[in-house]
């Protein structure tokens, strides 16, 4: 079966959907079952993930990749490769293929929470989304969560929607169902706070700072670091959050950062912080817990359904609770012990092994009907 796939997430640095898909081509690559198909990349510019160019050959469309080049260019460099099933990653699909569609959808923020997004985005996203997801063949989600957004929101029928977790990367390593990163580097004794994640409206993390600044001015050895693009709107001054709590000195905002520092940090760490009111999934909480460190989440029925016991919850808003749960995340050391008990039961349920033989299943079924 030849697969076409949509791979521009994997040009420049590639995070959520492009880690996603990065996850699922490596497993494909050293699957057994997967031999026997061929999987076609298709993207703007050269993506820097090594594969198997007979298995996995690259398809150079020039062009940006935006909604010109999926819903023009793409058809047309595909229509010359006789597919079998087309896979998208990243929600939308190219609306004039003839051959079966596989789209995944992680969350549908766009259409609970049109606020969040500029006019013209949004309208954007919705529009794609709805009909990508009204002529796929099958739609893949990520969570109970997102699978009843999509019934709900977008009328798809629950017999087209597979959930299929992904696996969980932490800081550039891979992990094994059930199994949590091992042992702490001494750097990991000072106290530390970690966000992971790009910056909208809806992860509070200016909330954040100022939840942690009752911590940073009674114990000078708190830190706070900070990873991720600031994609807010209406626009959050991060900076001067911080200034106005003259917190220069104790945190610290990477708007990009490679594998390698990534793990780093993680290993450094000690709690980690996600105050998201939305997310499909949320994954770096994920990834936190099995790096080892207590999460710190706002009480959500999708916070709930990935972390379960193995996290603190609080209330949107209440700033003071978060301070307290901050303060128990790095001090309270059988707080800490029982959280790091629970992980591998909720760690369990990803497996980047499960998620791409569960996936491939699904594009075989597609392809071969």
């Amino acid at each position: 079966m030849r697969i076409g796939i949509d791979a521009r997430e994997l040009c420049g640095h590639a995070t959520g959907v492009g880690r996603y898909l990065v996850g699922l081509l490596q497993e494909w690559a050293e699957d057994a079952g997967a031999r026997r198909h061929e999987f076609i990349l298709y993207a703007p510019e050269p993506i820097a993930l090594a594969l198997d160019a007979r298995r996995f050959p690259t398809r150079s469309v020039p062009g940006p990749a935006g909604t010109w080049w999926e819903q023009i260019r793409l058809p047309r460099a595909a229509a010359a490769d006789r597919l079998d099933v087309w896979f998208a990653p990243a929600y939308t699909a190219p609306l004039r293929l003839n051959i079966p569609v596989v789209v995944a959808i992680h969350d549908l923020s766009f259409v609970a929470h049109p606020e969040w997004f500029r006019f013209r985005e949004g309208i954007r996203r919705r529009w794609l989304t709805s009909h990508a997801a009204s002529q796929a063949s099958a739609v893949v989600t990520i969570s109970q969560f997102s699978k009843h957004e999509l019934m709900e929101r977008l009328d798809v029928p629950e017999t087209k929607i597979s959930v299929i977790p992904p696996g969980i990367d932490a800081g550039g390593w891979r992990l094994e169902a059930g199994t949590t990163a091992g042992p702490r580097s001494p750097a990991s004794s000072l106290y530390r706070i970690l966000f992971v994640g790009s910056i909208f409206n809806r992860r509070h993390v200016t909330d954040l700072v100022h939840a942690f600044a009752p911590i940073a001015r009674a114990h000078p050895d708190a830190e706070l670091d900070i990873v991720g693009d600031d994609r807010s709107h209406p626009r959050e001054d991060l900076p001067r959050t911080i200034a106005a709590e003259g917190l220069q000195a104790q945190i610290r905002w990477h708007q990009y950062v490679t594998d390698e520092h990534l793990r780093d940090l993680y290993e450094r760490a000690r709690a980690f912080a996600f105050l998201s009111e939305y997310e499909g999934l949320g994954l770096t909480p994920l990834e936190a817990l099995a790096a080892g460190l207590p999460p710190v989440l706002l009480d959500t029925r999708v916070a709930r359904e990935s972390c379960g016991d193995a996290a603190l919850y609080v209330a949107l808003g209440d700033v003071r609770g978060t301070t307290a749960a901050l303060e128990t995340a790095l001090y309270d050391e059988p707080a800490r012990a029982r959280i790091r008990t629970a992980a591998p039961r909720e760690l369990a349920k990803y497996s980047w092994p499960r998620a791409a033989r569960e996936t491939l299943a699904v594009l075989e079924s597609v392809g071969s009907g």
